[in-house]
């Protein structure tokens, strides 16, 4: 054990202020609820655990464990990747570090797909660049008579994803390995959903918090950040059906790029969407 943590046994309550001490000194960011997350993990327990029962006492190797785990977040690894879970859209997903970590952002282009999928129809989806298959997943859950395709460039992304998948009890989806587009093998869907690399390669977000811990190639898109935005939006056509859709995830600096291009490509409806914080995040465009 680290010679920063005390040997003689903790209750949960000190665990957590200890771990919770040593944490904020590190500038990590909710010190307070990494610990709780990271001890829940710890124990098996829920988080409502830790709250319940703030005197029991932590065995010696639950103990170890759990500062081994809080060494490492302030060492920079993001918690997500320590318990390797994370939830989106209720779904308790696995995550590792070949896969992005889904975030509440991109619950709301899951939002808005869903609203331009009626309940009732067989409409085929893909998701490009699927990663931990978040949107993919989603999707499928709320909408059974849909066919999803989740498509990444990355084979471990996929594994990953559709592990994810068989642990949902989800089957109406399709994996596939491939980049952009091309994954779809000229097949034509009602809609395409992507949350793609925008990141320029300089810039300064890179090295923050838990962004400067996840695959840099699910992020960087080139020079400029829109590289791979631009591209799905001109490939896109030629893979959607009449009037079907494109919902594409961007930098909160980019939706005015985006809303131009899609209009430049005579995509018809195009709007920009904020996210939960209030920033420009998605824009989609039906296609002409």
């Amino acid at each position: 054990m680290n010679a920063n943590h005390p040997v003689n046994s903790l209750t949960i309550a000190a665990a957590l202020d200890v771990a919770g001490a040593r944490l904020a000194a590190t500038h990590t960011d909710s010190a307070g609820l990494d610990a709780e997350v990271l001890l829940a993990h710890t124990l098996n327990k829920p988080r409502s655990h830790l709250r319940a029962w703030p005197e029991q006492v932590l065995l010696p190797q639950q103990q170890q464990d759990f500062f081994v785990l809080i060494d490492a977040r302030a060492a920079g690894r993001p918690v997500a990747y320590l318990t390797g879970r994370r939830e989106f859209w209720s779904l308790n997903l696995r995550v590792n570090s070949d896969t992005l970590i889904p975030r509440p952002d991109t619950e709301r282009l899951v939002e808005l797909a869903l609203e331009r999928i009626p309940a009732d129809r067989d409409y085929c989806i893909a998701d490009i660049g699927t990663g931990s298959g978040a949107i993919a997943l989603a999707i499928a859950s709320e909408r059974p008579r849909c066919r999803v395709i989740a498509t990444d460039i990355s084979p471990r992304a996929l594994a990953i994803a559709t592990h994810n998948a068989h642990q949902l009890d989800l089957s109406n989806l399709n994996f596939r390995e491939g980049d952009g587009v091309a994954a779809l093998h000229g097949e034509r869907v009602d809609m395409i959903c992507s949350n793609p690399p925008y990141l320029a390669e300089d810039d300064p977000h890179l090295l923050d918090g838990d962004i400067s811990a996840e695959p840099r190639g699910a992020l960087v898109a080139g020079p400029t950040g829109l590289e791979m935005l631009e591209q799905l939006a001109r490939t896109a056509p030629a893979h959607l059906r009449e009037a079907g859709w494109l919902l594409l995830e961007h930098g909160y600096q980019q939706g005015a790029a985006v809303a131009e291009l899609l209009t430049l490509l005579h995509y018809r409806c195009v709007r920009t969407f904020h996210d939960y914080a209030d920033q420009p995040r998605i824009t989609l465009g039906q296609r002409g």
